[in-house]
């Protein structure tokens, strides 16, 4: 193998090292800012505490209705990337596996979906919801029912989409196996298909559940005071008169633990799943 030019790999170190100190500053900060007592971050910004406290990890859950909020954000983000699995499976087999008019059209408007910009779609899903409760009483505004509905619109054509890619990379003489065995297509789907696809549902999961977490928008405008999730309860540690910062970076770092824990211990099937499905 060629070695790598001393100049180049220099430049290589640098650039890595440049953007992990870009990335990590803003988190040293939040780290820090969270250590601080109030009156450090009433007044202005300081980069050092003039003391080490962890009051501020107490006295966030009391301050706001932290706990609700996160149980809300946590039903409906495994709700949301559920349910995305369970309707990108079958979805994305029957476009692998099978060949049908319209294929290729739908196809390219699940991958079309992507080029758009989520805050178009948010006047049309609230007038939606809105004419959904006045003809039938069904109320997708103001519960989290509305917003699972709608971020799985966010993640269900991502997810057939590379999942469509996963199951290419399954050879179809397996299907043809288990069927000559006796299995019809969806225990096939479930007993020889699905095993082998471990990695790529992974990455769905994790990519629905990341996708729900902290999205702010659309929860702004679709919740109510009883349905509120993390992204839009933060905002409530501001007041009129001053704002909780050390309260907010402690309440940050802890909302965002599940997703980097759930990240770091399925990073090696997300990787798989993405290469995989990327790679025919």
């Amino acid at each position: 193998m060629r070695r790598e030019p001393r100049g180049l790999r220099v430049l290589r170190v640098a650039g890595l090292g440049g953007l992990g100190l870009f990335t990590a500053l803003p988190l040293c900060v939040m780290a820090l800012t969270a250590l601080k007592p109030l009156e450090d971050v009433r007044d202005g910004f300081t980069w050092w505490p003039s003391r080490v406290t962890g009051g501020a990890f107490v006295t966030m859950w009391s301050t706001v209705d932290l706990a609700e909020y996160f149980a809300n954000s946590a039903v409906v983000a495994a709700s949301s990337a559920v349910l995305s699995v369970l309707v990108a499976v079958p979805a994305a087999y029957a476009v692998s596996r099978y060949r049908f008019p319209g294929r290729d059209l739908f196809r390219a408007a699940v991958l079309s979906t992507q080029m758009l910009p989520g805050i178009l779609f948010l006047l049309p899903l609230y007038l939606i919801y809105a004419s959904i409760g006045q003809a039938t009483g069904i109320l997708l505004q103001g519960n989290l029912i509305g917003l699972v509905v709608t971020y799985l619109t966010f993640s269900l054509p991502f997810s057939i989409w590379m999942l469509v890619g996963y199951f290419d990379t399954v050879p179809a003489d397996l299907d043809e196996a288990a069927m000559i065995d006796g299995a019809g297509v969806l225990g096939t789907l479930v007993r020889v298909v699905l095993p082998a696809a471990k990695p790529g549902i992974a990455a769905v999961l994790i990519y629905a559940f990341m996708t729900a977490w902290g999205e702010a928008l659309f929860a702004s405008v679709l919740t109510d005071a009883g349905s509120r999730t993390l992204a839009v309860g933060l905002r409530e540690y501001s007041t009129e008169s001053s704002v909780y910062w050390n309260e907010v970076m402690a309440a940050s770092l802890t909302v965002s633990l599940p997703v980097v824990v759930g990240f770091l211990l399925l990073q090696r099937y997300l990787v798989r799943g993405l290469t995989a499905g990327a790679l025919r």
